[in-house]
C-alpha cells in the first residue's frame, strides 16, 4: 500500500550530535612549526645555511621529515637540535618530536634512556642507502685524481721521442759544422825551391832606383829630391831566401784558429801547460799575426839621429844623393841597405849620432865640425865609433828612449 504525503521517520535513523571542531584540533607537525618560526624571523633557507653552516638541503629535509637526504645518521640529531635552537625552540622537545614523526632512532648509550614514541610499528633506523633522497639530486664536487693518474703514457712517449729528435738534430748539426770548418793540409809532393835569382839591373834598362822588398822610406819632402837627383842605379841588399818556407800546421776547425797566438816552435817540445798558453796569449795580445817567413834575417839597420838641428847628406857608393836635409832635434833617417855602403857628410858633427839596431854610436866628431866620408854600414860604424854614453848628453838619452819605445 502506498502512502501519500510525508514519509514517516524510521526508528533506525541515526542522529549525529557531534560537537563542533576548533582551529587547534588539527594535527600540527614539527616541520610546520619550524617553517612558521623561520617565516616569523624572515629567514630563507639560504640565510639559515649562511648563519648555521648547515646545507639548505638538510634544513629542508628536517622540515619535511625526509631522512634520506642525510649522508650519515649521526648528523641528524645535531642538525635538528641546532636548527631548533636557532629558531628559539626547545632542542630536546624538537628532537623527540622529530623522532616520533619520522620514526628515527639511534642505537647508542646516550639514547637508550630517552623514550621513543613510534607511530605504530617498530622504530625505523636510518639506513645507509640515500640514493633516492634529496642528496642524490644535489651536484657534489668530486675529489680530484692524483697527478700521476692523469698522466697519459702516449703523451709521455711523444714528448720523449720529440726530445731525442731535437737532441739528435742538434748534435748532428754541430758535427757537420765542425767537419765543414775543418782544414786538412796535405804535404806537397815537391818541396818549394828557389826558382831563380833575378838581377835587378838588366841590360838596356834606364838608370833608376831599384824596387826592393823592404818598406818604402818615409823621408817627407826630401823624397821628391831623391828621385830627381838620383843618377845611376843602386844595387840594394836583398836577404837570402830560405830553402823551404817556415809554415805552421793548422789542421782543425777554422773557429779554433787564434790569430793572436804566436807561431809554434819547429821542434816538438810537447804540449805546453795552460799557464804557459795564458802567458803567451797575454804577451802576444795586440800583435798582428806574423806572415809566412821565406827569407833569412838581414844585417842590422843603421839610422842617423840628430839630437840638435844638423845638416846631413847621404850619398850612395856611385855618388847618387840619397838624402839631404837639415834634421831637427830628435829626427831620424833610416839608411837604405845596399851591397856597397852609403857615405855621410854632416855639419854640427857633435849632434849627429848613428843607431845600429837601436844602439847609439858616436857622435861623428866632437864640437860643431863638418865631417865627410863616413861609411854607414853596420860593421864600419861599430868599428870606427864607440857606443855613446847616455849620461854625457841629456838630449841623446831622451831621444834614444823615444826610439826604443817606437821600435
Amino acid at each position: 500500500m502506498k502512502w501519500f504525503g510525508n514519509k514517516p521517520r524510521s526508528e533506525d535513523a541515526h542522529i549525529h550530535n557531534s560537537a563542533a571542531v576548533g582551529f587547534d584540533d588539527f594535527e600540527v607537525r614539527l616541520g610546520d612549526l619550524m617553517r612558521g618560526e623561520r617565516a616569523t624571523l624572515g629567514k630563507s633557507l639560504l640565510d639559515v645555511q649562511r648563519e648555521l653552516h648547515i646545507r639548505a638541503t638538510y634544513i629542508a629535509a628536517i622540515e619535511a621529515g625526509d631522512l634520506s637526504a642525510f649522508e650519515a645518521a649521526s648528523f641528524v640529531a645535531g642538525y635538528v637540535r641546532s636548527y631548533a635552537r636557532y629558531l628559539g625552540m626547545d632542542p630536546d622537545w624538537s628532537y623527540a618530536k622529530f623522532c616520533a614523526e619520522t620514526g628515527f632512532a639511534i642505537s647508542s648509550e646516550l639514547q637508550r634512556s630517552a623514550p621513543t614514541l613510534p607511530r605504530g610499528g617498530n622504530p625505523v633506523v636510518a639506513s645507509g642507502d640515500f640514493s633516492q633522497g634529496l642528496l642524490s639530486r644535489t651536484k657534489m664536487a668530486a675529489e680530484p685524481d692524483p697527478f700521476w693518474q692523469r698522466l697519459d703514457p702516449v703523451a709521455l712517449g711523444s714528448i720523449a721521442v720529440m726530445a731525442f729528435l731535437i737532441i739528435g738534430l742538434g748534435f748532428g748539426g754541430w758535427t757537420v759544422l765542425r767537419e765543414v770548418q775543418r782544414v786538412n793540409l796535405a804535404p806537397a809532393d815537391q818541396s818549394p825551391t828557389v826558382l831563380s835569382e833575378l838581377d835587378p839591373v838588366t841590360s838596356g834598362a834606364a838608370p833608376r832606383m831599384a824596387v826592393t822588398e823592404e818598406p818604402a822610406l818615409r823621408v817627407g819632402e826630401a823624397r821628391a829630391n831623391i828621385a830627381s837627383n838620383a843618377q845611376g842605379v843602386v844595387r840594394d841588399y836583398r836577404p837570402e831566401a830560405l830553402d823551404t818556407p817556415v809554415v805552421v800546421s793548422r789542421d782543425g776547425p777554422i773557429a779554433a784558429i787564434n790569430p793572436r797566438a804566436e807561431d809554434a816552435p819547429t821542434d816538438d817540445t810537447g804540449i805546453r801547460s795552460a799557464i804557459e798558453l795564458a802567458l803567451a796569449d797575454a804577451q802576444t795580445e795586440g800583435l798582428a799575426p806574423e806572415a809566412v817567413r821565406v827569407t833569412r834575417d838581414g844585417p842590422p839597420e843603421v839610422e842617423i839621429l840628430a839630437v840638435r838641428p844638423s845638416w846631413v847628406r847621404v850619398r850612395a857608393a856611385n855618388g847618387t844623393v840619397l838624402f839631404e836635409k837639415v834634421l831637427d832635434a830628435g829626427e831620424r833617417f833610416k839608411v837604405p841597405q845596399s851591397e856597397s855602403p852609403a857615405t855621410l857628410r854632416a855639419g854640427n858633427s857633435g849632434s849627429v849620432y848613428m843607431l845600429v839596431d837601436g844602439q847609439p854610436f858616436g857622435p861623428t866628431a866632437p864640437g860643431a865640425q863638418v865631417v865627410d866620408q863616413i861609411a854607414l854600414s853596420p860593421d864600419a860604424v861599430t868599428e870606427r865609433f864607440t857606443m855613446a854614453d847616455l849620461s854625457d848628453d841629456q838630449a841623446l838619452r831622451e831621444f834614444v828612449n823615444v826610439a826604443e819605445v817606437e821600435n
